[in-house]
């Protein structure tokens, strides 16, 4: 089984958990994308559903393949969240943002009942970092951020690599205006405490560590799919 393969899986898990007339947050990246193609086939054959993109990819895909879709701002109460993860821990702790849409799936995710995350078994870890953690920036005063950013790890005993995320020769900019650094911590002990700093640095619009925030999740393997619950 392929990595595509495998996700394919995970989402046909996740699907499972999708119940007629719900209100559903729609994540964003390539497994994600499964997922949206196999919802995608049921609404054609009269499931109902109304979902909120976490981005315009996720957007775009959606219309293309018939999923209704409404703002956050008609439905901002929603019933589950279906997304990917860049990284899972064993407490589904995640590290997301590696598509660049972390802003807009975590108030996604925190308006929902529910989010699942969707993964092939790449993606669990023993401990966060080994993935570069997305952090969304404002334009304004990045380098007195960066500072910020690298003063605050050094704190926790972090260091690495802050890396401005480009999209071939310009900088990458999300749906929101934002920028990201990419910071190659390469490990991260105490998600909680490293949180709490980067939520303290005004130009840090918000970070791809979320905690508490996942109550399932689906990781999908060569022997197939299976279930880790939040503990």
């Amino acid at each position: 089984m392929d990595a595509r393969e495998m996700k394919v899986k995970a989402a046909q898990a996740a699907l499972a958990y999708v119940e007629d007339g719900m209100r559903l947050g729609i994540g964003t990246g390539s497994t994600a994308d499964e997922f949206v193609r196999l919802l995608a086939e049921k609404v054609h054959e009269g499931f109902k559903v109304e979902g909120v993109p976490t981005s315009e990819r996720t957007a775009r895909l959606c219309v293309e393949l018939g999923v209704p879709l409404r703002s956050l701002d008609e439905l901002p109460e929603l019933d589950l969240t279906i997304d990917g993860a860049d990284e899972v821990d064993a407490n589904l702790t995640l590290i997301k943002g590696g598509g660049g849409a972390l802003l807009r799936e975590k108030i996604v995710a925190a308006a929902s009942s529910r989010m699942i995350v969707i993964a092939d078994e790449s993606k669990l870890v023993g401990m966060l970092g080994a993935y570069p953690l997305p952090i969304e920036i404002n334009p304004f005063g990045q380098t007195a951020t960066q500072i910020a950013i690298e003063k605050a790890a050094s704190r926790l005993g972090l260091s690495g690599e802050l890396k401005l995320r480009k999209s071939g020769a310009d900088v990458f900019t999300t749906d929101g205006g934002h920028y990201i650094f990419d910071a190659s911590f390469g490990r991260i002990p105490d998600a909680d405490a490293l949180s709490a700093e980067l939520n303290f640095i005004p130009g840090v619009v918000e970070h791809g560590l979320f905690i508490h925030m996942a109550s399932l999740a689906i990781i999908a393997g060569e022997a197939g799919a299976r279930t880790l619950e939040a503990k």
